[in-house]
């Protein structure tokens, strides 16, 4: 063996160190991953039971109706203007926004406000709402899946390194979480609107005595939740199809973010979302799936049974 052979080993005694880094930035990209659709889901969860105090338990069907209004777009761009077909996704998620916003609304309108200070009654009736809405979607969708065609700029995958590969569609959904979260900051603090909708929260009472009017800025919250949770369908199209069930597999995790990072805290919501996400994904690389569940569960268990008002529930004075 030659001076030249014999001098090889010394690089490979840092690659188990170099294997272990890339893992870890994948699992924390893959957290990052599950977080932003967990993240858009709650937001419209936190906002909506934070000022409303309504459990909507249909949230996730109308997720669902974002997907499948992403879906007919990409459908029409296909049938209609398939030369633009690459540039379908801006304008799916502003149909998905705008079709589930005014859903929210109407729904709102003519059906959540019946049910307001009954929150048993409420989470009756939107369970009952999600059911009618998935068997809508079987009638008019069918029961198996349907899938958005990808558009080649958000094919294949970044190479942050040689052996950390970072899906491009996945990527993308970051910062179009990061950029909801910017415009629903400086909606609701920069904004009238936002003024209103916090000085419901604060106090509905006095807020209706010096002139708001609490049901318009009632629908109008609940049409921006809905809305929210289309943006979180129309991101969802991007790494898996959709099916009538498809709000089922965020709905109790949304709650969970919500309930653990405290309601009415939009902060608690993004760092519980993040903390529940990394976490989850942690522990599956550990052990099985339902596993991980039931540990996630248990620790925020443990977490409300001292914090029971969330970790970043807002404070008031008494």
């Amino acid at each position: 063996m030659n001076r030249r052979q014999g001098a090889q080993p010394a690089p490979l005694a840092c690659l188990p160190d170099k294997v272990t880094f890339d893992i870890f930035l994948n699992q924390a990209f893959n957290g990052l991953s599950l977080f932003t659709i967990l993240v858009l889901m709650a937001l419209g969860l936190a906002i909506v039971f934070g000022l409303m105090g309504v459990i909507n338990m249909a949230h996730g069907e109308v997720m669902a109706m974002g997907a499948y209004a992403t879906y007919l777009t990409a459908k029409f761009f296909v049938n209609t203007f398939p030369a633009l077909l690459e540039w379908y996704l801006p304008v799916a998620i502003g149909v998905a926004f705008l079709v589930t916003a005014a859903f929210g609304y109407l729904l709102e309108r003519g059906f959540i406000r019946f049910f307001y200070n009954r929150p048993l009654d409420t989470l009756l009736a939107t369970w009952g709402l999600s059911l009618i809405l998935q068997q809508a979607y079987r009638s008019i969708f069918g029961a198996q899946e349907v899938s958005v065609p990808l558009p080649t700029w958000l094919s294949g995958a970044w190479e942050a390194t040689p052996d950390l590969l970072l899906p491009l569609n996945r990527i993308f959904i970051i910062l179009l979480t990061v950029g909801v979260g910017l415009g629903l900051y400086l909606l609701l603090q920069k904004t009238r609107f936002g003024l209103r909708a916090r000085a419901v929260t604060q106090n509905r009472q006095m807020s209706s005595a010096v002139g708001i009017n609490t049901d318009r800025v009632d629908a109008l919250t609940f049409a921006l939740g809905s809305g929210l949770a289309g943006i979180a369908g129309a991101a969802f199209t991007l790494i898996g199809s959709t099916n009538p069930g498809t709000g089922q597999l965020y709905i109790v995790d949304s709650f969970i973010v919500v309930v653990f990072g405290g309601v009415a805290s939009l902060f608690g919501t993004y760092a519980s979302g993040f903390l529940i996400a990394q976490a989850q994904t942690f522990f599956e690389n550990l052990m099985s799936g339902s596993m991980a569940r039931v540990s996630i569960l248990l620790l925020v268990i443990v977490v409300l049974y001292f914090r029971p008002n969330g970790l970043f529930s807002s404070k008031v004075r008494a």
